[in-house]
């Protein structure tokens, strides 16, 4: 049976665009043939489960009953489960997993567990990465640096912020590009995932007409997103091997 993989995607700071990152995680492994499952946890209205609503559920990760519908079903057959953390719920819920044994359970290699941690531009967010780094043993961290919100990072000393990123042993960077704010209007619009709207898809899957200017825009950046995945073996994380490159159709 395939190790189970959990990712969790948040930040303790809101208005990041951590459910933006968590889109393209699913549509990146959807791509890649990778079974995956997505738990919304801006209980009761989630964003993630509009765009993917076959594939994700609505959960209150502060509940028992909750985690037990995450933790509890790891060995369900899906390889992957991305855990779409709100706002001010990182810290927390790394908090929540240590207490469950389930961070143990990573640190054995029963699981495999990832953390992308998308940074705001603040210092706050700097301060995040410390409170998390006590969590960070046996996981893979990854340190995101999302522009989607037109974020400008070097309002941070370099110094400073190397004194941050170098407490996390084995910690990588990523970067998610800015996406024209057209584009990602007309994919809100749409409540479509991103490759949908590449494909001029509708909300069933029935032929859309979406703009081929924005299409364009949407397909360009996904390359590059994607090709921040490919760089870091994403689809090693799951056991699988990449079957494209970037977002190019």
């Amino acid at each position: 049976m395939t190790k189970p993989v959990v990712i969790v995607v948040g930040a303790d700071k809101g208005g990041v665009g951590k459910t933006t990152v968590s889109r393209t995680l699913l549509d990146y492994f959807n791509t890649n043939n990778v079974q995956t499952r997505a738990f919304d946890t801006e209980s009761p209205r989630g964003t993630l489960k509009r765009f993917h609503p076959e594939i994700t559920e609505i959960v209150d990760m502060t509940t028992t009953p909750d985690q037990m519908k995450i933790f509890d079903t790891l060995n369900s057959g899906l390889s992957v489960t991305v855990i779409d953390a709100r706002a001010g719920l990182l810290s927390p819920a790394l908090a929540s997993l240590r207490d469950i044994g389930f961070l143990d359970a990573a640190r054995s290699g029963q699981i495999t567990f990832a953390v992308f941690h998308i940074l705001g531009s603040s210092i706050a967010s700097l301060d995040e990465i410390a409170e998390t780094s006590s969590f960070m043993t046996g996981a893979k961290y990854f340190l995101v640096k999302n522009f989607i919100n037109d974020t400008q990072f070097f309002q941070w000393d370099e110094s400073t912020y190397n004194s941050y990123f170098h407490r996390i042993k084995n910690a990588t960077e990523l970067t998610i590009p800015k996406l024209n704010q057209m584009a990602y209007e007309q994919v809100e619009v749409a409540s479509v995932p991103f490759v949908n709207f590449v494909a001029n898809k509708g909300r069933n899957e029935d032929a859309a007409n979406h703009s081929f200017v924005l299409r364009g825009y949407v397909r360009h950046w996904l390359a590059n997103v994607w090709r921040e995945y490919d760089r870091i073996n994403l689809t090693d994380l799951a056991g699988a091997k990449s079957v494209t490159r970037g977002g190019e159709k």
